[in-house]
């Protein structure tokens, strides 16, 4: 009896022992895994994790566009035409200038001038200067969906008939404007893409009557070729319509950096 005793305590003892050293070499572990010296064998170690977020304004390119947009001014059916320049990062953030002008002769409700003709035939004129900023809200290699926001000042007149029935214009009054919308854009191929964006726009710090004439919703469709991209579809011989690189999902890093690049 004693002697079973004696060697189930010696068992005991030795597999005490064994745990022991195994929690030992498991603490030890991470320090015989770093080289000791010029003399030790150097142990493989897994690569590091180096993909992180690319940075927004890492890159930047100049962007100029025509920039038509629709509008209903005073009831009617009227054409804005403009022009953006600006930069752009990475294909997120676009900032820059832009300047419009109504192209279109919209009958006005605004009061002629003292010297107008009897059938003065008013239109309103109207143009302005502003500073723009976009944000890609979310995107892909296919789509995206942007919000815009941009604010300036310009002028606003009247043309008429005066007494004489010539066609003159009254003094120009002050008008600030601000525009926000959203836009979304569906690339073609990799140079071309297709858009369509809705807004409203809103004078301020102008008398009740010229506020209700020209606030109004600002709609457009604009299509755009990307001059960078095309230029190295036909140095490098791809095919001009290729769908490539537009049917990856999600977007992260390194598409960002093939795709805009």
């Amino acid at each position: 009896m004693f002697t079973f005793i004696n060697q189930l305590v010696r068992y005991w003892l030795g597999v005490r022992w064994w745990l022991v050293a195994g929690l030992l070499a498991a603490v030890a572990a991470p320090a015989v895994a770093a080289p000791l010296g010029p003399g030790w064998p150097r142990l493989s170690q897994a690569p590091r994790d180096t993909a992180r977020p690319a940075p927004v304004f890492a890159r930047r390119r100049l962007v100029v566009q025509i920039d038509s947009r629709y509008s209903i001014i005073n009831g009617k059916f009227s054409i804005i035409n403009g022009v953006k320049l600006g930069l752009e990062w990475r294909g997120r953030v676009r900032t820059g200038a832009a300047f419009y002008f109504l192209s279109s002769r919209i009958p006005t409700r605004l009061e002629p001038p003292d010297n107008a003709a009897d059938e003065a035939d008013a239109t309103l004129r109207f143009y302005n200067v502003a500073l723009y900023g976009e944000y890609i809200v979310l995107e892909n290699p296919r789509w995206e969906l942007g919000a815009n926001l941009q604010g300036g000042m310009g002028a606003v007149r009247i043309e008429y008939n005066n007494e004489d029935y010539n066609r003159v214009r009254s003094p120009r009054d002050f008008i600030a404007l601000v525009e926000p919308s959203m836009a979304a854009q569906m690339r073609l191929f990799s140079w071309a893409s297709l858009g369509a964006g809705a807004g409203w726009r809103q004078p301020l710090f102008v008398p009740e009557l010229v506020r209700r004439e020209i606030s109004g919703p600002v709609f457009y469709v604009r299509a755009k070729v990307l001059i960078g991209p095309l230029i190295r579809v036909v140095r490098n011989r791809e095919p001009l319509f290729s769908q490539k690189d537009l049917r990856i999902h999600g977007v992260d890093a390194r598409t960002r950096q093939k795709f805009y690049e």
